[in-house]
């Protein structure tokens, strides 16, 4: 089962309409769980419900659906489980000992009837443990809600899945199974998955974790969105989790609260690529091209005189990548500025600054304070998330 987790789902016509995301099961107690369907993620990252009736064919890199599929939101029902969202490293006894589940293994005894049959369990630790496969009678404790709950086989199931589409998955599972799967991640993917995650959501997966483990996840994300997380708390616990953090990393977020939510300061990522016009192109594209700049954010350089930490020093102009493109690799950056972008400021609002990039095309536009200092970029997407309904994400 935790092979179709991912799996491409075609239709009829051989279109690709999106990916398993989960296996919908009803328990049964001693009986094998009956498969109802998959639940199958479309653009735009709405989860929806395939029969399993419908599947004509599962292989190793598609599974082929016949008919229509219904585009209605899949909500799980009181009589449903999720299987590799909750039965996956879930604790269970197999001849009077505890052994944790790894896998299930589905299997078609009748036509358009499938059924789990065997479990796949780890007996003893992960690393000196062994691994079984037993018939699924022989286990029991599936019907046993669990104080915790391990996730290492789960998120292997999704290890290359994108933040977005695992901040998705985990928005659907119950909140204590949520909580649990992503304190299992590493600090830098569970940052990369909080920025994904409704407000809601976000300020219950950083309630759960120790207030170390929190600071450690908040220096990991962007300022801009760690400063928008930390206005979802109490401003006591806010402040407790900005001390916790290296005074380096909570300085820009400090800053970035002291401006109001709606406004291009409240919105602006404080790391854009920031250069000295000493820089050659050379230099430029290899910053832009590092794997962690965003679209958005890559699009351009920034110039601005020493130094190039917000605030910088005085803010020269920006140097597009297609110019960047067109130039030989020596030439200083001084000399392919674009001086017809006019920073902003700070109290800029929301609509000002969406009508100004709508208007002059751009993806990026840099803020100054009163002394001309860089103090950082509102990008293309900063402005959506803003004008975005609040329930977005969670939207059918």
């Amino acid at each position: 089962m935790a092979r179709l987790a991912g799996l491409a789902v075609f239709d009829p016509a051989g279109d690709q309409i999106g990916r398993i995301r989960d296996v919908v099961v009803s328990l049964r107690g001693p009986l094998p769980p009956r498969v109802h369907g998959f639940v199958v993620e479309v653009q735009p990252r709405r989860r929806v419900f395939l029969p399993i009736t419908r599947i004509t064919s599962i292989e190793a890199r598609a599974a082929i659906f016949t008919g229509k599929l219904n585009m209605r939101r899949f909500e799980q029902r009181d009589t449903e489980t999720l299987a590799i969202g909750e039965l996956l490293d879930l604790a269970v006894e197999f001849k009077g000992e505890r052994v944790t589940v790894q896998d299930l293994a589905l299997e078609q005894p009748r036509p358009s009837d499938w059924l789990i049959t065997k479990v796949a369990v780890r007996r003893g630790s992960r690393r000196r443990g062994e691994t079984l496969i037993v018939d699924w009678d022989e286990v029991g404790g599936f019907d046993v809600v669990q104080k915790d709950q391990g996730a290492a086989n789960l998120l292997a199931a999704f290890a290359t899945v994108r933040p977005a589409d695992l901040a998705n998955m985990l928005h659907e599972l119950p909140s204590k199974r949520m909580a649990e799967v992503a304190a299992a991640l590493d600090d830098n993917r569970l940052a990369d998955v909080l920025e994904e995650l409704p407000e809601r959501d976000q300020v219950l997966v950083l309630s759960r974790l120790h207030r170390e483990r929190a600071a450690d996840v908040l220096e990991e994300m962007s300022p801009d969105d760690a400063a928008d997380l930390l206005q979802e708390l109490p401003a006591e616990q806010a402040e407790g989790l900005l001390r916790l953090m290296m005074p380096e990393e909570a300085a820009p977020v400090r800053r970035l609260l002291t401006y109001g939510e709606d406004t291009a300061g409240g919105m602006m990522t404080n790391e854009p690529v920031i250069l000295p016009p000493t820089s050659t192109v050379a230099e430029a594209l290899a910053h832009i091209r590092q794997q962690e700049q965003t679209p958005a954010v890559a699009a351009q350089v920034f110039v601005a005189r020493p130094p190039t930490e917000t605030p910088t020093g005085r803010y020269l102009g920006v140097a597009h990548f297609q110019r960047l493109l067109r130039e030989p690799p020596s030439t200083l950056l001084g000399s392919v500025i674009d001086n017809s972008v006019d920073p902003i400021r700070p109290e800029h609002t929301v609509a000002e600054v969406a009508a100004y990039l709508a208007t002059y095309n751009l993806v990026a536009v840099p803020v100054v304070d009163e002394l001309g200092r860089l103090l950082g970029a509102v990008t293309v997407d900063d402005v959506l998330d803003h004008m975005l309904p609040e329930d977005w994400r969670e939207r059918p």
